[in-house]
């Protein structure tokens, strides 16, 4: 296994590639503010070499994910594209409508199902579960679902899960999304399904509006991942057979940001151990 090659900026390696796929939260914003410095970056790029996609495992769909972007003041010009984990959830749920389903998430989530017939019930109606995140993501950890996850799990219900993160980086704390509910209910024997990162689904809807933007179909080695998320964007793109550039700032950035920036050999280690691969390492997303 290849230690990932550090670089110094995203323009070292933009040549080499027709269109990118870049993870959001993290990478371009940190659900407060976006980082000026990767948002100019991705604009660069996309004036000057091919599109850029916005692959995000936000549970809601791309529409109300575009306004949040342009709440945080990230540019237009930054992206060609955005596809979520919502966007190809959506496609999940309308197998199962109308259910009833017991709903996990927050309210301003519930965009993702509009329009989709999907009926809701308490857990003791429900035919199956579809969760976006805890309901309060501020304080609910996942030992706070055991019991009643228990119970589903003796029932057999399907757990539908909108966003596969287990935590995000919002400010200076580390919250819990759906993928930590997921992987407790998984623990306790139950089913679950996703179709975010790094599942098959969202990258094909990536892949689709990359090939849209480009006006032809695209070389998937002419494609290069951005992320920060080992178990979500390094492993999806592992699985597709994407090259990747690791964001090291991000959630991992305890790990592999020293004094002076990035610990290549921590970073090396890090990938390694997780039994993944990434081509590049940065610290922070710039030109």
């Amino acid at each position: 296994m290849t230690a990932p090659k550090p670089i110094a900026g995203l323009s070292q390696l933009s040549a080499n590639y027709d269109a990118l796929l870049c993870d959001v939260w993290g990478v371009i914003h940190n659900g407060r503010e976006s980082f000026p410095e990767p948002c100019a970056a991705l604009a660069r790029y996309r004036a000057e070499r091919g599109p850029v996609i916005l692959i995000s495992n936000s549970p809601r769909p791309h529409g109300p994910v575009i306004d949040q972007l342009d709440g945080l003041g990230v540019p237009r010009e930054a992206w060609s594209h955005i596809v979520t984990s919502g966007d190809a959830t959506r496609v999940l749920l309308a197998e199962r409508a109308p259910g009833p389903a017991w709903k996990i998430g927050p309210d301003r989530d519930d965009a993702l199902y509009e329009g989709l017939g999907v009926a809701f019930s308490d857990l003791a109606d429900a035919r199956f579960i579809s969760v976006t995140g805890p309901y309060d993501d501020e304080t609910d950890e996942p030992a706070d679902y055991r019991d009643r996850f228990i119970a589903c799990v003796a029932r057999d219900l399907e757990l539908i899960c909108a966003n596969p993160d287990i935590v995000v980086q919002r400010g200076d704390k580390l919250i819990y999304c759906g993928g930590a509910l997921a992987q407790l209910y998984e623990s306790l024997g139950g089913r679950v399904t996703m179709a975010g990162k790094p599942f098959a689904a969202i990258y094909e809807l990536s892949l689709a509006k990359a090939a849209e933007a480009l006006g032809h179909p695209v070389d998937p080695a002419r494609v290069l991942c951005i992320g920060d998320g080992l178990p979500t964007d390094i492993r999806g793109a592992n699985a597709r057979g994407l090259d990747v550039l690791f964001v090291a700032s991000g959630i991992h950035g305890a790990e592999t940001i020293g004094p002076d920036g990035l610990n290549a050999p921590a970073v090396a280690d890090l990938v390694h151990q997780a039994g993944l691969n990434a081509n590049y390492a940065i610290a922070d997303l710039v030109w």
